[in-house]
Parts: C-alpha cells; sequence; structure tokens
C-alpha cells in the first residue's frame, strides 16, 4: 500500500484502550518531543504489526 493511498483513507473507526495514567503522559510527552501525535504513532504500530504478522 503505497503513502498516497495511506492519506485517502478515510480514518472512521474508534478504539479505546486503558492505559497506566503514567505511561500515557510519558507517552504523549515523548511524541511531543519528536513532533509526532500518539495517534499517528499507534496507527504506525497497527499498521506494522499487521505486515509482520499478517500471511498475505
Amino acid at each position: 500500500m503505497s503513502e498516497k493511498n495511506n492519506k485517502k483513507k478515510k480514518k472512521n473507526s474508534q478504539m479505546i484502550i486503558r492505559i497506566n495514567d503514567e505511561e500515557r503522559a510519558q507517552f504523549i510527552a515523548l511524541c511531543e518531543s519528536l513532533d509526532t501525535s500518539a495517534a499517528r504513532e499507534v496507527r504506525h504500530f497497527i499498521r506494522k504489526f499487521i505486515a509482520e504478522n499478517s500471511d498475505e
């Protein structure tokens, strides 16, 4: 899937996760210091995880 196709896909679902307050704060702060967003990094993790573990 190309970068161009990723940007065209609508983000129309949400996932609610439970995480420790301290870990969340550290993650948000780290994302901000790296000039990225938590949502972007979670999406990146999900895509990478699918690619590495998919049979396709």
